[in-house]
């Protein structure tokens, strides 16, 4: 009887069960991080917009935001290439200080937009993005060659955002943001989908597979946020 074999059988085998028993709490953990990000956001975008002293100072000039943003870029590939190497206590501050940034940048949304229209484009945000989590989570269909079509029409649609920046078209800004839609409706059932392969591919269920965790929120986390802000230029009514 080969021993070694045996042995390598058994550990994998103790690594499955390990996994299959921690699967569903880090999954939760996925989307509980990701609330929290959302909530953060949300509790300081309204902060910074009741302040006319932040307010004025964020956005009467383009300086400020611009800053926030490459900010914001910055901890996005900081976090992607260094993940592993962070412990899960400085990634999850890193992702802590991300949504706080992602806040200050989005205040402007509050004095734009009524209280009520972006409530109700919340809600439909919340449902979508909720329905097609559930889609990736569960469907048997391999996501991957969807995912690749939607990265390039990802990088399209970012072409197209800046471009408008100088038409200052609003017919193409009305077709940049149904598209937009579509693409983060996309993105979120293959980053679903994503999550649960990478998690179910982790070598363990401790630190390693809840960075994996912390890292597929802050995926999602962006999906929810670009798809709101999308949706909200459909369903955003102007503060009166």
């Amino acid at each position: 009887m080969d021993f070694n074999n045996y042995s390598n059988f058994t550990n994998d085998r103790s690594r499955e069960l390990e996994l299959a028993h921690a699967f569903p709490m880090l999954m939760r953990k996925v989307y509980v991080w990701m609330t929290m990000a959302l909530a953060i956001t949300g509790i300081v975008a309204y902060g910074v917009s009741t302040s006319a002293s932040m307010a004025s100072m964020l956005y009467t000039s383009s300086a400020p935001l611009l800053i926030a943003c490459l900010a914001e870029l910055g901890i996005v590939f900081y976090l992607s290439s260094r993940i592993y190497k962070l412990s899960l206590t400085a990634a999850t501050g890193w992702f802590i200080a991300f949504s706080v940034i992602n806040g200050i940048t989005m205040g402007w949304i509050f004095l734009a937009y009524s209280i009520a229209s972006i409530a109700k484009t919340f809600f439909i945000t919340a449902g979508t993005f909720g329905a097609m989590a559930i889609v990736g989570s569960t469907t048997k269909k391999d996501l991957t060659k969807m995912g690749g079509i939607l990265m390039m029409a990802l990088i399209g649609l970012i072409i197209a955002s800046l471009v408008n920046l100088f038409l200052k078209s609003g017919t193409m800004d009305y077709i940049v943001s149904a598209i937009g839609v579509l693409v983060f409706t996309g993105l979120t059932a293959w980053d679903a989908q994503t999550i649960k392969r990478q998690l179910m591919m982790a070598p363990d269920a401790g630190e390693s597979a809840q960075k994996i965790a912390l890292l597929g929120s802050l995926s999602l986390y962006l999906d929810f946020i670009n798809l709101f802000l999308y949706l909200l230029r459909f369903f955003g009514s102007s503060r009166d």
